[in-house]
């Protein structure tokens, strides 16, 4: 392909374990043309990031290039020097990652560390960078886009924080963007007009694109072509309809076959049983902005409770209510019929020890210095008082539950772990407190499909063995065919609607809960277009696009 942006033949990658190296990609080739985006999928551990980092120029730290070409516009990657790469990296090729969270600075500004590379690489003025990351974050749907680059990191949430990364990576017009899971954190009203913006700007300037995504209905919107991994080996390579239509190995038709978990349904609550966890009349704020209103819902034991709506509809803020990170100004929380303090510091460790969380981004939540032993082991020496030989043998049947072998992982540290991995030992460290209440916030959104299948059903298994009860924040709505027994469905911080999951998904249903619903991404490739020409949004925000040329 003589007109290739980028041109990748016969690529070695190779990981060091121990004083080994293993290899990660095993030969793979790729052309990619301007104005053409390539999807990447495949499993976890199949080599999609390691690929598309590759396809920049770079490695993580224990990763090599062992062999093969990476060229792009005439220039080898894989031996420029240092200067010519920092020239090329976020202003002619930029990397959208998949956590938002991990790769902003929390002490720098989202505007301070947008307007980075824009300036660093003589784009723009720092005032006309300012002023055009605005119009970006309108572009991308950011509420407040005049103010919202003013915040620090941890000032808005995750979906919002993806959303601003997508922007930083499209400041410079770059030719090439990598885009490594853009979307996962994002709820699918949102995610909509993220496609969307991705796909008109990747038409408007002429970018190339690589799309790395686990979500198949996704990447069917947003590919020319498709190329599908499985340990480091290429399977096949198609363009989107024929590789949807008339996949040709076993491997890539087992992929478009899976069919999300749903667990069996779980008999009707008493009503006159005392919940586990009740909430009444919640209202909080951040500041003077209020972020909840008159919140109400109940989780009963045994019992899993799904919470949903738009990126900043209060889902998490409610979490935090309950949880005493953020006391509420009206309503009050309840555990089993008694009251809890508002705020976590009143409350007593066994009532700390009964509420727990899993996080939606293991690599955050892990501490990388710490072992897997020493993780799930602070829990329990901090509310069970174990040490020494019987904090150990507490940690191998933790690990044991959640099926990871402590003769292999109890030493490992988290860098060692694959996505679902990580996601397992923070299941197991809310479970070393011994709680009857567990708060999940999106925690497969990040992982692929058979891989969340694998955390949805060890979740169950758990809620069965030990009648736990999980409060579910997520955008996933297969998520919630799977796993809720009933639903509560939020919208700038109010619940607009919440019954049993059977109720829920049959008609009618509230406006927001059709929208949700309507905006599930379907294995067609015309899907997007046809919903966008629908809704009157096929063009959105043209004049927007007119000025940021």
């Amino acid at each position: 392909m003589s007109d290739a942006l980028l041109t990748i033949r016969d690529l070695r990658i190779e990981g060091r374990s121990d004083e080994t190296w293993m290899p990660i990609i095993k030969g793979v080739n790729l052309d990619l043309r301007r104005g053409e985006v390539l999807g990447l999928i495949g499993e976890s551990g199949a080599g999609k990031s390691t690929l598309g980092l590759a396809a920049m120029g770079y490695t993580r730290d224990g990763v090599r290039i062992s062999g093969g070409s990476v060229t792009f516009d005439g220039i080898d990657l894989v031996n420029a020097s240092a200067d010519d790469k920092r020239n090329l990296l976020g202003k002619r090729i930029a990397y959208v990652a998949q956590s938002a969270a991990a790769s902003f600075n929390p002490a720098h500004k989202i505007i301070d560390q947008h307007t980075e590379g824009p300036v660093q690489h003589d784009v723009m003025r720092r005032d006309e960078s300012e002023l055009d990351a605005v119009e970006l974050y309108r572009r991308l749907r950011l509420p407040t886009p005049d103010e919202i680059g003013f915040r620090y990191p941890h000032q808005v949430s995750g979906g919002q924080l993806q959303r601003a990364m997508t922007a930083m990576a499209m400041s410079c017009r770059p030719d090439l963007i990598i885009f490594d899971e853009p979307t996962t954190a994002l709820d699918v009203t949102t995610q909509i007009e993220v496609l969307s913006a991705i796909r008109d700007i990747v038409e408007q300037f002429n970018t190339a694109a690589i799309y790395i995504t686990h979500d198949l209905a996704v990447v069917a919107q947003m590919a020319d072509r498709i190329k599908v991994l499985l340990r480091g080996e290429e399977v096949e390579e198609a363009d989107t309809r024929t590789m949807l239509d008339t996949p040709k190995e076993d491997y890539t038709r087992s992929l478009w076959a899976v069919r999300a978990y749903e667990r069996p349904a779980k008999p009707a609550i008493l009503k006159k049983d005392t919940p586990v966890i009740s909430v009444s009349g919640i209202t909080a704020s951040y500041g003077t902005t209020k972020v909840l209103e008159d919140v109400s819902f109940d989780i009963h034991e045994g019992r899993t409770v799904a919470v949903v709506g738009e990126s900043g509809s209060g889902k998490s803020t409610a979490a935090r209510c309950i949880t005493g990170l953020l006391p509420p100004i009206l309503g009050e929380i309840k555990f089993r019929g008694e009251v809890l303090p508002p705020n976590y510091r009143k409350r007593t460790r066994s009532q700390l020890r009964e509420i727990q969380m899993i996080y939606q981004i293991a690599d955050t939540a892990l501490n990388p210095r710490k072992t897997v032993g020493d993780i799930i082991g602070r829990p329990i020496q901090f509310y069970g008082g174990l040490r020494g030989r019987a904090k150990r043998k507490r940690v191998e049947e933790l690990l044991d539950q959640i099926e990871m072998p402590a003769s292999e992982y109890f030493d490992r540290l988290p860098s060692e772990l694959s996505g679902g991995q990580k996601q397992r030992i923070g299941i197991a460290r809310a479970l070393a407190a011994e709680p009857s209440f567990i708060i999940c916030d999106e925690v497969t959104s990040a992982l692929d499909q058979l891989v969340a299948e694998g955390i949805l059903r060890l979740l169950a298994r758990l809620q069965d063995e030990l009648s736990l009860s999980y409060m579910f924040i997520t955008h996933d709505l297969a998520t919630v065919r799977a796993i809720a027994d009933e639903v509560v469905v939020m919208k700038n911080g109010r619940v607009v609607e919440q019954g049993a999951k059977s109720e829920m998904f049959r008609p009618p249903h509230h406006p927001y809960t059709d929208l949700l619903l309507a905006s599930v991404p379907e294995m067609d490739p015309d899907w997007l277009s046809k919903l966008l020409e629908e809704r009157g949004r096929e063009d959105i925000g043209d004049a927007g696009m007119e000025k940021m040329d």
